[in-house]
């Protein structure tokens, strides 16, 4: 008996038929845009090292989270740049400090149109450039650093955020946050924890961004890119301790790290396209050896093909947009 010739190419005929049976479908309403706001500034301010990325005034943040809301992006995660640092970062715990402001700034700007979320982490307003507080040898003291964090989850929680994100990679970070979080009535705000974070060259740009004042590197407490079992047990850690959600950071260098922590857990999964990544794409694609278009969305794809429900990523709303033109 002989059977039909198989011509898997059948299904790849025409753009049409391409699109009816994609396994694969990235959705705007998956998508998070990092926003950057820099205290005292009037004007918007370009970042050097990501093109097309801003350091946002108050005023150009709030419209930047409109054009945001209407491209159709899932959420905007906030950080913030203060215009000075102290040992402690107390800048992130004060109620007036430029991340707390920029949050009450966007939620009276969209309000529940879509998730504001916000970095809860030391290391944009502390002067070293560390993610916690220092003992007077200059390591992290993690438990020191708990407590801050469960402060700043409680202003950033008084100031309207949806979605915290304490990304320090503090043993018990999470339990803490939670906690603080119900202690002080805050029992709807979500925790999206940095569960994933990998101690990477991919975050030299993003430092740019947040001006960031870290001599040294942060390898006591971020994790060694050679490890993936590792990973699974700071997921599953915090997701014991409350996690709403956990992320992979950064994304594509790790994407056997995400489909593992897809695979492991039960609640959603984001993963970070960090500023190395948007940054050496946009550099290929300015010296006309890539079609910038193609990779992006390649890019996105390849991340939700390995697991990721969310993305952070700083090209969100331009593929949110072409998102929408290509369905």
């Amino acid at each position: 008996m002989s059977y039909p010739e198989i011509r898997p190419r059948r299904l790849r005929r025409n753009a049409a038929v391409r699109r009816l049976v994609s396994e694969t479908r990235v959705d705007p309403a998956e998508l998070v845009v990092p926003m950057f706001v820099k205290e005292g500034l009037t004007e918007p301010r370009a970042v050097a090292s990501l093109p097309g990325v801003l350091q946002h005034s108050r005023d150009s943040l709030r419209k930047a989270a409109v054009e945001a809301v209407q491209a159709g992006v899932g959420g905007i995660m906030l950080f913030g740049v203060p215009a000075s640092r102290d040992e402690t970062g107390s800048g992130g715990i004060d109620p007036d400090g430029i991340l707390n402001v920029a949050i009450r700034d966007v939620i009276a700007e969209v309000g529940d149109a879509t998730v504001v979320m916000s970095d809860l982490c030391l290391d944009e307003f502390t002067s070293h450039g560390h993610c916690g507080v220092l003992t007077p040898d200059g390591a992290v003291d993690n438990d020191a650093t708990l407590s801050a964090y469960a402060r700043m989850a409680v202003a950033q929680a008084d100031a309207g955020v949806h979605v915290v994100g304490p990304s320090g990679m503090m043993d018990g970070q999470v339990g803490a946050v939670r906690r603080a979080l119900d202690a002080a009535g805050h029992q709807d705000v979500s925790v999206l924890a940095y569960a994933v974070k990998y101690a990477s060259a991919f975050f030299g740009p993003f430092r740019d961004a947040v001006e960031s004042a870290l001599e040294g590197d942060r390898r006591t407490y971020q994790q060694d890119p050679a490890n993936l079992r590792e990973s699974l047990r700071e997921v599953a850690l915090d997701v014991a301790e409350g996690a709403d959600m956990v992320m992979v950071k950064p994304a594509l260098p790790y994407l056997d790290v995400v489909a593992a922590v897809r695979a492991a857990v039960d609640v959603p999964v984001a993963a970070y396209q960090v500023s190395g990544e948007y940054a050496t794409v946009e550099a290929a694609a300015a010296n006309g050896w890539i079609d910038r278009e193609r990779v992006i969305m390649e890019t996105l794809t390849s991340i939700r093909r390995a697991g990721a429900q969310i993305i952070l990523t700083y090209w969100a709303v331009e593929a949110a947009q072409l998102l929408r033109q290509r369905y």
